[in-house]
Order: C-alpha cells, then structure tokens, then sequence
C-alpha cells in the first residue's frame, strides 16, 4: 500500500536488480517544519517547556538546516531563538540564514576555533551567561530526546509497507541512530542505511555509537557510507547536480543539494553494486532542506 508520502521509485537500476525502492516524502508531513528536523526538536521542546524555558539556543554552519527549522519552532512554539553560527558573517545572508532571521532568530557569529567548544560544559555555561537561561540544543538537534522522535517514523513506515532496509543521509548522525534504535525497539528485522553528507565522516560511527549506548540500545543494526559526499558539505559539482535534475525529470521529486541528492545517488549506486538482495524493499526517506537550493546558483 502507498500513500501521498510513500512514493514508489521504479528507477531501471531498482528494476534491473529486483529491487523495491520507496521514497518517505517526510519534507511533506508538516509543511510548516518540515523533515527530520521536526522529529528531533518533539521532545526537545517539550522539555524545553516542562523546565520552563522560554528561549532556546543551539549551534550550526550558515547552511545548515537545523538552524532554520530551531527559528521556525521558536515562532510556532512562542520560544525566543539564538543561533550560534560557525564562521564570520558573509553579508549577504545566505537563504537559510536570511529565513532564520526572518523567523525571529538571533544570529551570533563563532570563529572555528571558538566553535569546536559547542560541547563543552564551561563554553555553554558562558553562553547561557551572555544571553541569559535557554534551553540548549547541540548542533544537527542530535541528543537523546531527538533519537525519541526519529525512532517514530519506524512505526509509521510500517503501518504503510514492510521493508527490508531504510535509508537516510548523516550529517551529525541523529537521524541514523534514531532509526536504528526504533528498528531495535521494535524488534523488526531491517537495517537503518546512511550516506554521510561530510567528507570524512568515519568519525559519526563512534557518535552513533554513543548515542544508542546513552538510550540503552541493544543490538541496533547500521550502515554508514562515507564515499558518497561529492567533495564535501554543501558541495554541488556537475555529477550530483545533474543526478537531481534527472530524478526529478523522472519522479517528480526535488531533492535537496547537501543531504537527499547524495542521498538517493548512493542508495541507486548500492543497488546497482548488488548491495540489496533481489526482492528487497528499501525505503529512503526525504528529510527537507529544499531551501538549500536558494543559495546554489
């Protein structure tokens, strides 16, 4: 069965292999708040609001989607905003800053040496006395609360289809590790399968890792790909531009240039190498971040 959010994708290569593949238009669930992004901050404000908390702060890169969609939750959730933006300020704002100005957030700009302390208890007691008591949010949303919200999206998918792997792209590795723990949760014989976004990214094993250790996961079964990143974060070179002009040519479907593209190029690669048996369903979920495109040219 498939709905408006279940998309079938009959791409020669799925066919060609015996592969089912599906597209979750999770972009599409909450227009408002679009994505993942949505899932991560449910139980994050919720405890933002039991503590009594009326601001929030957290951390991001200018493109970065987690900052857009933290500004939109504060102006639905009535939260004051701070972004901790990682760089100088480059004027002027990108689209997705522009869009978390105009959603009433507070922009503050970090050097890199400054932001590689996001993390540390005494730089974040500094923050909270520069702009006074906020609920914090790590950069990428990525805590244990948001892994919560992400494992949801297991129950949901299954209510539509029964699949035998489902894949998303890793930025902080969140969205990865919620999916592996609802997988584990639920007992369901599948595999949660990522395409790491950065350059690099050998390193998100360990954060997924602790992640489900803090959740008290057993036996949560993953895959993190790191050869699909195109050159790095935000990086747009001819071959994946074209790959998402022809998709969506094909399926109707715009996928976004940092995450969703390499999304979808390393799921049809992995196919195409055989990675899937014939007769597997395989569900890649589309996490939003359209407005990305605005600031590509």
């Amino acid at each position: 069965m498939t709905n408006d959010f279940l998309t079938p994708i009959p791409h020669p290569a799925a066919e060609r292999r015996g592969v089912r593949l599906l597209l979750w238009r999770d972009d599409l669930l909450n227009p408002a708040l679009p994505g993942n992004k949505a899932r991560k901050l449910k139980y994050n404000l919720l405890q933002a609001k039991a503590e009594g908390q009326t601001k929030l702060l957290t951390f991001g890169g200018a493109y970065s989607n987690h900052l857009a969609a933290v500004a939109t939750a504060g102006r639905l959730y009535n939260f004051e905003t701070i972004g901790l933006v990682r760089g100088e300020e480059r004027l002027p704002l990108n689209p997705t800053l522009t869009r978390c100005v105009a959603d009433g957030m507070r922009l503050h700009y970090l050097d890199r040496t400054t932001y590689r302390r996001r993390a540390e208890p005494e730089f974040l007691a500094e923050m909270q006395r520069q702009f006074g008591p906020a609920y914090p949010l790590p950069e990428g949303g990525t805590n244990t609360l948001a892994l919560r919200g992400v494992a949801e999206l297991i129950g949901e998918l299954r209510q539509h289809t029964d699949f035998d792997a489902v894949a998303v792209a890793a930025g902080t590795g969140g969205t990865l590790a919620g999916l592996t723990l609802g997988l584990a949760e639920a007992a369901y014989p599948a595999r949660a399968v990522s395409m790491a976004a950065l350059k690099g990214a050998d390193f998100l094993r360990t954060e997924v890792d602790e992640l489900l250790a803090a959740t008290g996961c057993v036996g949560g079964r993953y895959e993190l790909h790191t050869g699909y990143h195109f050159g790095g974060y935000a990086k747009l070179p001819t071959e994946l531009r074209g790959f998402i002009q022809q998709f969506e040519t094909d399926y109707g479907v715009l996928l976004d240039p940092i995450y969703t593209g390499k999304l979808l190029f390393g799921v049809l690669d992995l196919i195409e190498k055989g990675h899937f048996a014939p007769g597997s369903t395989v569900v890649a979920v589309h996490t939003g971040g359209l407005q990305a495109w605005a600031g590509f040219s």
